[in-house]
């Protein structure tokens, strides 16, 4: 009994020592990692994860300042997540035209900065969609569009003479 004992007491204690060294994903990472870029027009992206790379599950505060060109300062502009993903974040049409350098913070409880220089550009609008040709078909008949009409009326007698069947028999059933 008392080798039991021992082996159980050796297991409490095993179990023990494994839940009190480990620390929620959270208070390992006190960091955030913060990525910025430009959107390609006149915005910036920033994707937040955990410093030791994990994907970010919560909402944080982010705060954007930039300073472009002439001088010119935007900001601070709170970034809202977007729907894209776990940590992503975008400022929307912020910018005006030009090399800018853009700084992203992150409020407590997880610190963090980052610097990014970014070129805006105006938006591109899409190309017109170029007319489409609508053409009648060479033969005089109207080609295969003016052959359905024989088939959809043979369909049409079958039905007829399907229902015609069915009500008969069911005629019959009813008099019997």
């Amino acid at each position: 009994m008392t080798g039991i004992r021992k082996v159980l007491a050796a297991v409490l204690v095993g179990l023990a020592l494994t839940l009190l060294s480990a620390t929620p994903a959270a208070a390992r990472a006190d960091k955030l990692k913060l990525t910025v870029a430009g959107d390609g027009a006149e915005g910036v992206t920033i994707q937040a994860s955990y410093a030791d790379g994990r994907r970010l599950e919560q909402v944080v505060r982010l705060v954007l300042t930039a300073s472009g060109p002439d001088g010119r300062k935007i900001g601070p502009v709170q970034l809202d997540p977007q729907p894209e993903g776990h940590g992503f974040y975008s400022s929307g049409p912020v910018l005006s035209a030009g090399t800018w350098k853009v700084t992203v913070n992150s409020l407590a409880p997880l610190r963090s900065e980052a610097t990014a220089t970014v070129q805006a550009r105006a938006a591109q609008t899409p190309p017109a969609p170029a007319p489409v040709a609508v053409t009648r078909p060479a033969d005089g008949a109207g080609g295969a569009a003016a052959r359905w009409w024989p088939f959809a009326a043979a369909g049409l007698v079958l039905v007829a003479a399907a229902m015609g069947v069915a009500m008969l028999f069911g005629r019959r059933r009813t008099t019997d």
